[in-house]
This record gives structure tokens, C-alpha cells and sequence, in this order.
């Protein structure tokens, strides 16, 4: 059985320590999750991703929905999330990736009308296309595929809106959000975990009413969903939190900047999930404690240093320098080019989990806050 316990508040923000126990194994909470999209982190094995310090992994339920007849999710020991689907349906409604992101840049204008003309979305799900075919997902259909992959934990199908949708969208999205809540819990699999979703937009009522009504329901834990700027991430957190239950686990979906780090864990997040870690250790963007380097550029070439002097990682430990990891990732050859990006992947992850096991140490020492500031004046001074 799935179960949250909170070990330790902090004295100065909502922060916490929990351990969230799974089928297969236990996670130290605040975690940060790892995005294994297709059931798997290209380029790595379980034993790699085990050094990484990676204790939670979440893949997508739309780009595992062909397969998840065939297999079940295989990590190893490592505990598994899958989200619902419903974000890739969104995306698929507009051909404007602003109007579906997880992030908006610009403000919303309250008489934009979004039209969903590539997606129908009923009381019973969404219709879209997708590859030329018309598809179908909704409630009942994503607790299926989800159980057949097998996650640990699994979040249901929510109406998600983009961050330009009026208050009028987003409160008629809230009902179907509720009704489609009920009918997940109704068909949550076996042994797993099933947590509701959160959502209202930027309305401060809204937020709060679907906070409160997602948070009566007989869930296992709570997602935080939408889209916002950055510098709301906060301000959207302090509306949600009072209005859920304390000894359940909380997950901010999509965010995992440095920065968004330490907003959510701030305030009372306990997991949260991002590409951030595996795309841009893909594109060579490396992550230090004074900021982040791009490999690919030329004067990295015959830079002789490891990418981070202090770093315990599998990459720096084994003192591989800057210009090998350069050159691989510059390599033609696709073996090589794999090799490159191996390298680069076991460094981010493990930067992104270190940091979150520094998190831990802090909050149980009642000095987050003080680690917070030192954290963010180094990072944000730029290397």
C-alpha cells in the first residue's frame, strides 16, 4: 500500500521532509522527478539511472499508450509516475505552442477567445487527431492505459486550459475537472496510487473552490496543474495549499527551474517533475553551482577540467574532462554523439537530485531559507 508520512516541518516556510513509500521502493520527499517519456531515459540504463541519485521517474501516458498493451513500465527499484494524457491533448488543439505551454510569455487579455478547433472536448473526453487519425481519450480510458503500464502513482484526466483561457473557460473546465475526477476514482488501478488534480488558472476563487473540491475527494495525493508565469508560481501555491490535506503528498507538475525549486518547496510541495535535467544535458547545457555552461561551445575545446571541480557525479568523478565531452558531442558518429550525451545526462540528473538531498538536509535542520538565499546568489550571479 501506497502511503505519505511527513517527517519534519520547517520552523520558517511550508517546507517539509516526508518519505512517500511505492511498490518499489521509498522516496525521500521534497524529490525531484525525472522525465522518462517513453518509459525509459534515452541513453541510460536502470543501473546508470540509479547513480544519479534518481529516486522518481514519470512517463507520458499519450506516447505509451501503443505499447502499454504489450509491456509494463520496467525501472528496476525505482518508483514510477505517469501522468494522465491530457497535456499532449491540449497541445495538440492550437498550433501556437504559447497558447498551450506550461509557461506564457506576454499577458493574458481577458477578450482573447481561444479556439480548440483541432480537438472537441465532451463530458465524456476529447476527440482529436493525431497522425492522420481520430482519436479519442478521456477518463476511464486513461486510468486503463495507466494501470496497464503499471506507475506507481498516476494522476487523473483533467480538463487542462491554456494560460490566455477567461475566467468563463476556466470555471466551466473546473466542472468537468470534478466530474472527470469521480469517474478516475472509480476506475483507479490496482496498487496504485491516484492522485487528483488541481487546477482554476490565474483565479484566485477559482483555484481555491477546485483545491477544496479535488481535496475532499477520496485521492492518494494531489497534482498541481496549469500554466502561469514564473513569478506566479507562488502566488498560485499560497491559494492551493491551505485548501489541501496536510498528510497527503502534494506534485507541481511541469516546473523544475532552480529558482521554481525553491518557490515550491517553499510552499509545502513535496514532488515535482521537469525536462529540464534531460533535455538540456541533451543539448549540451550543463548545470553548475555558479550556473550553467554550454560544452558545444569552442573555447570548452581544450578546457582540460572536469565540469564541476566538487561534483560527485559519474561524469566528474571519473574525471572526464570538458573537451572529451565536447568532442563526443560534436562526433558525427552517432555512437559517439550517444556517448557525449550519456555523459552530459548523468551529470545534470545527478545535479538536479543533489541538490534536492542538500534541500532535505537544510529543511531538517531549520535553515532552508538560509540555504535557499546562498543557493539562488550563487546560481543566479552567473558563471
Amino acid at each position: 500500500m501506497h502511503m505519505f508520512t511527513i517527517i519534519k516541518k520547517d520552523r520558517n516556510s511550508k517546507a517539509r521532509l516526508g518519505v512517500l513509500k511505492t511498490a518499489h521502493g521509498i522516496v525521500k520527499t521534497p524529490s525531484y522527478v525525472i522525465v522518462g517519456t517513453y518509459g525509459q531515459i534515452r541513453y541510460l540504463s536502470p543501473s546508470d539511472i540509479k547513480k544519479t541519485k534518481t529516486q522518481l521517474i514519470i512517463a507520458n501516458t499519450f506516447h505509451l499508450w501503443k505499447v502499454a498493451n504489450k509491456k509494463p513500465l520496467k525501472f528496476g527499484k525505482i518508483s514510477t509516475m505517469t501522468d494522465s494524457g491530457g497535456f499532449q491533448v491540449l497541445s495538440l488543439a492550437f498550433s501556437d505552442k504559447n497558447k498551450a505551454g506550461k509557461f506564457m510569455t506576454g499577458t493574458p487579455d481577458a477578450n482573447t477567445k481561444l479556439k480548440r478547433d483541432k480537438i472537441k472536448i465532451t463530458s465524456n473526453g476529447v476527440y482529436f487527431a493525431f497522425n492522420g487519425k481520430r482519436l479519442f481519450l478521456g477518463p476511464e480510458l486513461s486510468m486503463k492505459i495507466q494501470e496497464k503500464i503499471g506507475a506507481d502513482i498516476v494522476f487523473a484526466f483533467d480538463h487542462i486550459t491554456s494560460p490566455l483561457d477567461t475566467y468563463a473557460y476556466n470555471k466551466k473546465a473546473l466542472e468537468l475537472t470534478d466530474k472527470w475526477a469521480k469517474i478516475c476514482l472509480k476506475h483507479k488501478g490496482k496498487n496504485q496510487a491516484l492522485f487528483g488534480i488541481v487546477q482554476g488558472g490565474l483565479f484566485k476563487d477559482l483555484r481555491i473552490k477546485s483545491a477544496k473540491s479535488i481535496g475532499t475527494m477520496t485521492f492518494d495525493g494531489f497534482g498541481i496543474g496549469g500554466s502561469y508565469t514564473k513569478k506566479q508560481i507562488a502566488k498560485v501555491l499560497k491559494w492551493i495549499i491551505p485548501h489541501l490535506p496536510e498528510e497527503k503528498p502534494r506534485h507541481l507538475l511541469g516546473v523544475g527551474k532552480i529558482e521554481d525549486i525553491f518557490e515550491a518547496v517553499e510552499n509545502g510541495i513535496d514532488t515535482f517533475d521537469c525536462v529540464i535535467p534531460t533535455r538540456e544535458a541533451r543539448h549540451g547545457r550543463l548545470y553548475t553551482k555558479k550556473g550553467t555552461i554550454d560544452i558545444r561551445r569552442g573555447y570548452f575545446s581544450k578546457d582540460k577540467k572536469v565540469i564541476e571541480p566538487s561534483c560527485g557525479c559519474p561524469t566528474c568523478s571519473k574525471k572526464i574532462s570538458r573537451s572529451q565531452i565536447s568532442a563526443l558531442l560534436k562526433n558525427p558518429i552517432r555512437k559517439q554523439n550517444t556517448k557525449g550525451q550519456r555523459l552530459c545526462l548523468m551529470h545534470n540528473m545527478w545535479f538536479f537530485n543533489n541538490l534536492l538531498e542538500k534541500i532535505r538536509k537544510s529543511i531538517a535542520k531549520n535553515r532552508f531559507i538560509e540555504f535557499k538565499k546562498k543557493t539562488l546568489t550563487n546560481f543566479l550571479s552567473q558563471y
